[in-house]
């Protein structure tokens, strides 16, 4: 039995990614419908927003879904009491110290999930006493580690340090990745560029037309003075290459950004004074589809390419 499916008790173990300004229920939902696990990006969401965003999944599906919350949020108490008012049995945390709530959230009955960029922290978070690690690659987008390890670097890496289930994120948009990052030790994938070129992405069209218009290369990983985040390259990606030039100091990087940036890019569908964050897979995204039929086709493309390995295996055992 595979590890993930059998912690989340899901059908297929593809997790959809709790994207800001992309992850809404309607998106966790259908994912969870069509048997990954969906999940609620609280990051981008005022207290009472998400509050009604895991009511509104709770009645859209019968099936696990889960709430990601970057631990740097400033309502961070607020939200681990609205997670467990409301029920909600997966936590995945992001950005922060694992033992920070871990225990609390377990004692409440929460299955915990940290998201780490290094085997060092996905030391760290088995020892918290989480259920399953998400190590995510460099190629990921949004925010993302800064030593700039590649995910199938990582994967190989923290497989050997730990014996909770591992999640496999960063670059992975199709089943034939899938079956490569589970090769190499993964238990299960998280999605996310993929998820966020969806019809119930909550992102503007303007952003999901610019993922399908992305080309290998349009994406850069920035701003690791503040939170490494892979953009794509805009007006607001050269201003910001611009004040690199004069060697600015983080609060000049910070003035910059200034607020709401990500909003304005991805929410808003300002395209150009927007952040617009998305990993490097982008370059493979060349459509919009609903979040039932990317699970489908991953699932099918998974199952045909470990068709054919078998095939290969077998076509080089008859030959020696």
């Amino acid at each position: 039995m595979n590890r993930i499916k059998q912690l989340f008790n899901i059908k297929y173990p593809i997790i959809q990614a709790g994207m800001i300004w992309n992850s809404g229920y309607k998106l966790a939902s259908a994912v969870s419908n069509a048997g990954g696990l969906g999940i609620i990006g609280a990051g981008s969401m005022y207290p009472e927003i998400l509050r009604e965003h895991i009511q509104k999944c709770q009645k859209a599906t019968d099936k696990p879904f889960a709430v990601n919350v970057p631990m740097l949020y400033p309502n961070i108490e607020e939200i681990i009491k609205i997670i467990v008012e409301e029920g909600v049995k997966i936590v995945f945390m992001s950005a922060g110290n694992p033992k920070t709530w871990t225990s609390f959230l377990k004692e409440n009955g929460i299955i915990v999930v940290h998201v780490v960029s290094s085997s060092k922290f996905a030391i760290k978070a088995q020892e918290a006493g989480v259920d399953a690690v998400v190590a995510e690659g460099f190629e990921a987008g949004g925010h993302n580690g800064r030593d700039e390890t590649t995910t199938f670097t990582l994967i190989q890496m923290v497989k050997e340090q730990i014996s909770i289930p591992l999640i496999a994120a960063g670059g992975i948009a199709t089943g034939r990745g899938m079956l490569a990052a589970m090769v190499l030790g993964a238990d299960g994938v998280q999605v996310g560029s993929r998820f966020a070129a969806s019809v119930e992405s909550s992102s503007h069209n303007n952003f999901k037309q610019t993922i399908v218009d992305v080309q290998e290369g349009d994406t850069q990983l920035t701003l690791k003075e503040l939170a490494p985040v892979r953009l794509i390259k805009n007006k607001f990606y050269d201003d910001v290459q611009e004040l690199y030039k004069k060697c600015p100091t983080t609060e000049e990087l910070k003035n910059l950004l200034g607020r709401a940036r990500a909003k304005k890019g991805m929410f808003e569908g300002d395209l150009i004074e927007g952040e617009l964050e998305i990993g490097q897979i982008a370059g493979l995204i060349h459509d919009i589809k609903p979040a039932a039929q990317i699970v489908k086709d991953m699932m099918d493309e998974f199952e045909a390419a470990q068709k054919e390995v078998i095939k290969s295996q077998l076509e080089i055992a008859n030959k020696i």
